[in-house]
């Protein structure tokens, strides 16, 4: 008996390991607490369920086994609105501002809002809890918004992610040795507040100067190797951005090499022009269109960097920044597979075009 139950706790175990769907989890976590030998009390204490609900699981499992706790339905209380009725308010979510719909300066959904939504279409009560997990059952999330430049041009950006970026990828293969995007970004003694955890009842406090002190860096990011070149400057010149750009040709040695950047007016300084004619057949520059910073993976690269060690850290010298800065580029750059993953595979997945 006791390796009969051995055997089932390690198989339950295993499928826990694996198991992605949150609701199948809780179910083998269910049988994982009984095979060691909890009572059904607190096996409802552990996972904040009903005990009727661990007694329905338990008896679909002693009656099909693991198997049987691949249950069509929910055991919980059943959901009050219908199909159809998720769908609209889905719909209505998903299209409409909470002040078009009747809540007068009201520009974002909340729980609370959508539970009165409910109640006021479909005349049902939904606690907050309730109206969350349907959100979630709905495929919809709690996210805070993203900017775009109102200034920027669809159709270009459209035309970039669909046409002109897959041709680089496929020269790529033959005509194109290096392919790499390049930015620049302001890394400053002070950038923003992030969600950080601290003791429960307390907020964590965070100096500043408000001075505006920081460091400027040059970044590329070989799309296909996660390599990256980087340089720190006072500045942001057209003589400083020649400098970088003999810096990427000079770690590139052989090839040719296409960069893709945005419109800076550095970037177009008359200054590069007969650099870039003595490169002619080593390095092309590929314009982004225009506003289009989230076309750019190395934008992805200072947003990592700003929430390692820049956000919610005080600075008394900017000395200590260019020191964390330097920590972590030269840190990443190790780990090349893990910037692919982190930066690169967002352009490959298509995640840019359905951002647009």
């Amino acid at each position: 008996m006791e390796l009969e139950v051995n055997k089932e706790l390690q198989e339950v175990e295993k499928r826990l390991k694996h198991e992605k769907d949150r609701r199948m989890f809780e179910r083998y976590q269910t049988i994982r607490l009984h095979l060691l030998g909890h009572d059904k009390n607190l096996i409802a204490t552990i996972l904040g369920r009903s005990e009727r609900t661990v007694r329905t699981y338990l008896k679909h499992y002693q009656t099909s086994g693991l198997d049987g706790l691949q249950m069509k339905f929910s055991p919980g209380r059943n959901v009050r609105i219908t199909k159809e009725q998720q769908t609209e308010l889905k719909k209505t979510i998903i299209e409409s501002l909470p002040h078009e719909v009747g809540f007068t300066a009201k520009f974002n959904w909340t729980l609370e809002l959508i539970s009165e939504y409910i109640n006021r279409e479909f005349g049902k009560h939904y606690s907050l809890r309730g109206v969350s997990l349907m959100m979630h059952r709905l495929g919809m999330s709690y996210t805070k918004p993203t900017y775009t430049l109102a200034a920027a041009d669809e159709e270009k950006q459209k035309e970039f992610v669909e046409n002109t970026f897959p041709e680089l990828k496929k020269l790529e293969n033959g005509e194109i040795d290096h392919l790499l995007f390049e930015d620049e970004a302001m890394i400053r003694d002070y950038q923003a507040l992030q969600h950080t955890w601290f003791e429960k009842g307390k907020q964590r406090i965070i100096k500043t100067t408000g001075k505006h002190r920081g460091v400027k860096l040059f970044s590329t990011v070989n799309y296909v190797t996660g390599h990256i070149v980087w340089q720190e400057d006072d500045e942001y010149t057209a003589d400083k951005f020649l400098v970088f750009l003999k810096k990427v040709v000079a770690a590139y040695p052989t090839g040719k090499i296409v960069m893709v950047l945005d419109n800076a007016r550095i970037h177009h300084a008359k200054l590069l022009e007969s650099f870039l004619k003595e490169q002619q057949g080593r390095l092309k520059l590929v314009f982004l269109p225009p506003y289009s910073p989230e076309l750019n993976i190395v934008e992805g690269l200072w947003k990592w960097l700003k929430a390692d060690v820049v956000n919610n850290v005080f600075y008394h010298t900017v000395a200590e920044i260019r020191k964390n800065v330097h920590t972590f580029m030269e840190q990443i750059k190790k780990d090349p597979l893990n910037i692919i993953d982190r930066l690169c595979i967002r352009m490959e997945s298509g995640k840019l075009l359905e951002d647009l």
